[in-house]
């Protein structure tokens, strides 16, 4: 496992925390050039740049939201800034969300746009971008896809792995997060499971056997209540053999990737096309 500390300074931590409680408040417009057209016939979300190309392959954007909700607006939004940075077109995968549609439900769908890519663009020119309840589901997905069917490489932001809840910090790190705490997880995976075990893959990627699973970017706030959830799968990704790189962001919360939104020289945008370019 290959691990960084990113310092942050005190001002950098202060505008993270603003832009996260005060999303509801902020521009959500596309830039201009931003298309909404499909450039293949899979899925119904994509967002393409300007001057990103299909030549250089296809991000696939699993969304959080706590398997229960998304915002369209800010998840195009920031598919424009990951399709801007990689030079890619971003299919942003709407999985059907809980209470209504529980588990496996959502695991299924992302399954399946991974299947339906495929028949349009080899996996090797596939990369999955994925944060938060998102992120188990992308991991969790790749539990379920052939070898020959696992994208190049998948970058998670503080992904939701162990659904059981028995992470430390989601204790010890409940004052220092931006409002995520055990009784919040507690219930959004209550009403995902409906009954389904917590302790078992895929639900919770980190009980399954991550072995050929593709090289790994993985992120967190050093603030965040998941912040365990991230290590520990670092750590059994990397038992598995599996290349893996973890960036731990000092004093950041839950969702503090917004910040890039607004920021042109963003070191996590930096950081996640220097690795993109390097297992390519």
């Amino acid at each position: 496992m290959d691990l960084t500390d990113i310092p942050t300074t005190p001002q950098e931590r202060e505008a993270v925390f603003a832009a996260v409680t005060g999303l509801g408040g902020r521009d959500l417009t596309l830039p201009a050039g931003v298309s909404l057209t499909p450039p293949l016939p899979v899925g119904e979300h994509w967002v393409t740049a300007p001057g990103a190309s299909l030549d250089r392959g296809v991000l696939v954007y699993v969304h959080g939201g706590g398997f229960a909700h998304r915002m369209p607006d800010l998840m195009n939004l920031f598919a424009a800034r990951l399709s801007q940075v990689t030079g890619r077109p971003v299919l942003v995968v709407h999985y059907p969300l809980a209470p209504e549609s529980p588990f496996p439900a959502a695991l299924e769908a992302v399954i399946a746009s991974f299947s339906s890519l495929r028949q349009h663009v080899p996996p090797s020119r596939v990369i999955v971008y994925s944060e938060s309840s998102g992120g188990s589901l992308a991991l969790g997905a790749m539990l379920g896809l052939s070898a020959s069917s696992r994208p190049a490489g998948l970058i998670a932001v503080s992904p939701v792995t162990d659904l059981s809840l028995q992470s430390p910090s989601i204790d010890t790190n409940a004052v220092t997060d931006a409002g995520v705490d055990r009784r919040m997880l507690s219930f959004l995976i209550g009403q995902y499971l409906q009954g389904a075990p917590a302790d078992r893959a895929p639900q919770s990627p980190i009980f399954g056997d991550l072995t050929g699973l593709p090289p790994l970017l993985l992120a967190v706030g050093s603030a965040e209540a998941l912040l365990d959830d991230t290590l520990r799968f670092a750590e059994a990704a990397t038992a598995a053999g599996i290349k893996t790189q973890v960036d731990v962001y000092e004093g950041l919360p839950h969702a503090f990737t917004i910040a890039s939104l607004d920021d042109d020289q963003s070191v996590f945008l930096t950081r996640l096309g220097t690795w993109i370019a390097g297992i390519q």
